[in-house]
């Protein structure tokens, strides 16, 4: 079995982590995460939650979703059942890529994950029904510091694959950009 595949993305600090998985007859075994491969990517940071999630429709989609300092945490997705377009927008007020999104389909057949950096909000969007993520974080949840952007905000201009089939009710009203004069945060 190989070494992780780490290659950076378009926004700075973001990366995909491609594992080489073995196979044989009786199936495939791959490795998911490696602190060890990783250390430099997570500059001294611990993994302290591993998070799961199910959506159960098709076009179903969650987030947008940070938190600030002290609680700004790293997030590692990664599909294990079927597909979803993850999503993260950088919201680090005086970063050069300040308000750009990317995004990338992770599948439970590309066994990719995302490495998402402190001061991004992350969601994503269900491309088939019963899709499930799993995802790592470096940090501890706080309601007190969470915060979250609005998928469907003009300002951002995300382009999702489907239309949005389910959201939670707190996801969806979640204000504008515009309406708010949100400057970032600070990491």
């Amino acid at each position: 079995m190989g070494k992780l595949k780490i290659s950076p993305l378009r926004l700075n600090g973001t990366y995909v982590i491609e594992t080489n998985p073995f196979e044989d007859s009786r199936g495939i075994f791959a490795r998911f995460f490696c602190q060890k491969e990783m250390e430099e990517l997570l500059e001294g940071k611990q993994i302290v939650n591993a998070n799961f999630s199910k959506n159960y429709k098709k076009g179903a989609v969650r987030g947008l979703h940070y938190q600030s300092s002290p609680y700004a945490e790293m997030k590692m997705p990664r599909c294990i059942k079927g597909r979803v377009l993850d999503i993260f927008v950088d919201v680090r007020r005086d970063s050069p890529t300040f308000l750009q999104w990317d995004t990338i389909e992770l599948t439970s057949e590309n066994m990719k994950m995302v490495v998402i950096p402190e001061g991004f909000a992350h969601g994503f969007q269900s491309l088939e029904d019963d899709s499930e993520i799993m995802y790592l974080t470096t940090q501890f949840f706080s309601g007190e510091y969470e915060g979250a952007l609005n998928i469907k905000d003009p300002r951002l201009n995300i382009n999702l694959p489907l239309p949005i089939s389910d959201i939670s009710s707190r996801d969806n009203i979640h204000p504008f950009i515009e309406d708010t004069g949100f400057k970032g945060i600070i990491i």
